[in-house]
Protein backbone atom coordinates (compact mmCIF):
# COMPACT_ATOMS: atom_id res chain seq x y z
CA UNK A 1 0.00 0.00 0.00
CA UNK A 2 1.27 3.46 -0.92
CA UNK A 3 -0.15 6.48 0.85
CA UNK A 4 0.88 10.12 0.70
CA UNK A 5 -0.28 13.52 1.85
CA UNK A 6 -2.84 15.12 -0.43
CA UNK A 7 -4.42 18.12 1.30
CA UNK A 8 -6.24 19.58 4.26
CA UNK A 9 -9.84 20.53 3.55
CA UNK A 10 -12.90 22.04 5.18
CA UNK A 11 -16.51 21.71 4.10
CA UNK A 12 -18.27 25.05 3.66
CA UNK A 13 -21.87 26.07 2.98
CA UNK A 14 -21.09 29.10 0.79
CA UNK A 15 -17.91 28.84 -1.27
CA UNK A 16 -17.73 32.53 -2.17
CA UNK A 17 -18.26 33.65 1.44
CA UNK A 18 -15.59 31.20 2.59
CA UNK A 19 -13.15 32.40 -0.09
CA UNK A 20 -13.71 35.98 1.07
CA UNK A 21 -12.96 34.98 4.68
CA UNK A 22 -9.78 33.08 3.87
CA UNK A 23 -8.47 35.73 1.44
CA UNK A 24 -9.63 38.98 3.07
CA UNK A 25 -9.46 38.07 6.77
CA UNK A 26 -6.58 35.57 6.79
CA UNK A 27 -4.71 36.90 3.76
CA UNK A 28 -4.35 33.51 2.04
CA UNK A 29 -3.88 33.48 -1.73
CA UNK A 30 -6.45 31.60 -3.77
CA UNK A 31 -4.55 29.43 -6.28
CA UNK A 32 -7.53 27.99 -8.19
CA UNK A 33 -11.29 27.66 -8.11
CA UNK A 34 -13.66 25.37 -9.94
CA UNK A 35 -16.17 23.35 -7.93
CA UNK A 36 -13.79 23.74 -4.96
CA UNK A 37 -11.34 26.45 -3.91
CA UNK A 38 -7.63 25.77 -3.46
CA UNK A 39 -5.04 27.67 -1.47
CA UNK A 40 -1.30 27.10 -1.09
CA UNK A 41 -0.35 27.60 2.55
CA UNK A 42 3.45 27.41 2.69
CA UNK A 43 3.52 24.51 0.25
CA UNK A 44 0.52 22.69 1.76
CA UNK A 45 -2.64 22.32 -0.31
CA UNK A 46 -5.68 23.63 1.59
CA UNK A 47 -9.11 23.23 -0.01
CA UNK A 48 -12.63 24.48 0.63
CA UNK A 49 -15.34 22.07 -0.50
CA UNK A 50 -18.95 23.25 -0.73
CA UNK A 51 -21.69 21.01 0.67
CA UNK A 52 -25.35 21.21 1.61
CA UNK A 53 -25.02 18.26 4.02
CA UNK A 54 -25.49 19.87 7.44
CA UNK A 55 -23.79 16.91 9.15
CA UNK A 56 -20.54 17.91 7.43
CA UNK A 57 -20.90 21.53 8.59
CA UNK A 58 -21.04 21.02 12.35
CA UNK A 59 -17.45 22.21 12.91
CA UNK A 60 -16.70 19.14 15.04
CA UNK A 61 -13.89 16.64 14.69
CA UNK A 62 -10.15 16.52 15.11
CA UNK A 63 -8.97 18.29 11.96
CA UNK A 64 -7.72 21.84 12.42
CA UNK A 65 -6.01 24.28 10.16
CA UNK A 66 -3.18 25.57 12.32
CA UNK A 67 -1.47 28.80 11.28
CA UNK A 68 1.80 29.99 12.79
CA UNK A 69 2.65 33.46 14.03
CA UNK A 70 5.55 35.25 15.66
CA UNK A 71 3.11 37.52 17.55
CA UNK A 72 -0.10 35.72 18.50
CA UNK A 73 -1.43 38.74 20.40
CA UNK A 74 -1.15 40.96 17.31
CA UNK A 75 -2.98 38.33 15.25
CA UNK A 76 -5.75 38.18 17.87
CA UNK A 77 -6.03 41.97 17.88
CA UNK A 78 -6.27 42.15 14.08
CA UNK A 79 -8.85 39.34 13.93
CA UNK A 80 -10.94 41.02 16.66
CA UNK A 81 -10.74 44.34 14.78
CA UNK A 82 -12.21 42.55 11.74
CA UNK A 83 -15.08 41.21 13.85
CA UNK A 84 -13.70 37.69 14.31
CA UNK A 85 -14.17 36.34 17.83
CA UNK A 86 -11.13 34.54 19.24
CA UNK A 87 -10.50 32.42 22.29
CA UNK A 88 -8.16 33.61 24.98
CA UNK A 89 -4.51 32.74 24.43
CA UNK A 90 -3.72 29.39 26.00
CA UNK A 91 -0.21 28.73 27.23
CA UNK A 92 1.06 25.20 26.71
CA UNK A 93 4.44 23.66 27.43
CA UNK A 94 6.15 24.82 24.22
CA UNK A 95 4.02 27.67 22.95
CA UNK A 96 0.84 29.69 22.81
CA UNK A 97 -2.47 28.77 21.17
CA UNK A 98 -5.51 30.76 20.16
CA UNK A 99 -8.62 29.55 18.33
CA UNK A 100 -11.28 31.13 16.12
CA UNK A 101 -13.88 29.90 13.63
CA UNK A 102 -14.61 30.52 9.98
CA UNK A 103 -18.18 31.40 8.88
CA UNK A 104 -19.14 27.69 8.88
CA UNK A 105 -17.79 27.01 12.37
CA UNK A 106 -14.59 25.27 11.26
CA UNK A 107 -12.06 25.83 14.01
CA UNK A 108 -8.73 27.44 13.10
CA UNK A 109 -5.75 27.53 15.42
CA UNK A 110 -3.04 30.15 15.67
CA UNK A 111 0.22 28.86 17.15
CA UNK A 112 3.25 30.70 18.44
CA UNK A 113 6.23 28.61 19.46
CA UNK A 114 8.10 29.63 22.60
CA UNK A 115 10.79 26.98 22.14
Amino acid sequence: MEIFFDCIFYYVSDLDLAIDFYTEVLGLSLTSKDVIARFDVDGILFELIPTTDQKKLDGEGNARLCLGSNDIYEVMKELNNMGVATSDVESVENGLLCFFKDPDGNEICVWQSTA
